[in-house]
């Protein structure tokens, strides 16, 4: 996913942008109602908006190997 220099490819870039779009799609999901044909019931968090939360709860993984990398744990003697 990285290039020789280290840098993200277009593979790596498209996986930094999943989890953000579906955390977006799911926030445009729950805060407009209108766009689903269903009753939202008590809750905003009707079926589509929680799929789009597991979605971008799935990739996350880019993102927690990007923080990992630029951030790294310390180890002890």
């Amino acid at each position: 996913m990285t290039t020789p220099t280290g840098k993200p490819g277009a593979a790596g870039w498209l996986a930094l942008a999943a989890a953000p779009c579906f955390a977006v799609m799911a926030w445009i999901t729950a805060a407009s109602p209108a766009l689903c044909l269903s009753d939202p019931g008590p809750l905003p968090l009707d079926g589509m908006t929680m799929m789009y939360l597991l979605m971008s709860l799935f990739h996350l993984p880019p993102w927690l190997r990007l923080v990992s990398d630029r951030h790294p744990i310390p180890k002890g003697d």
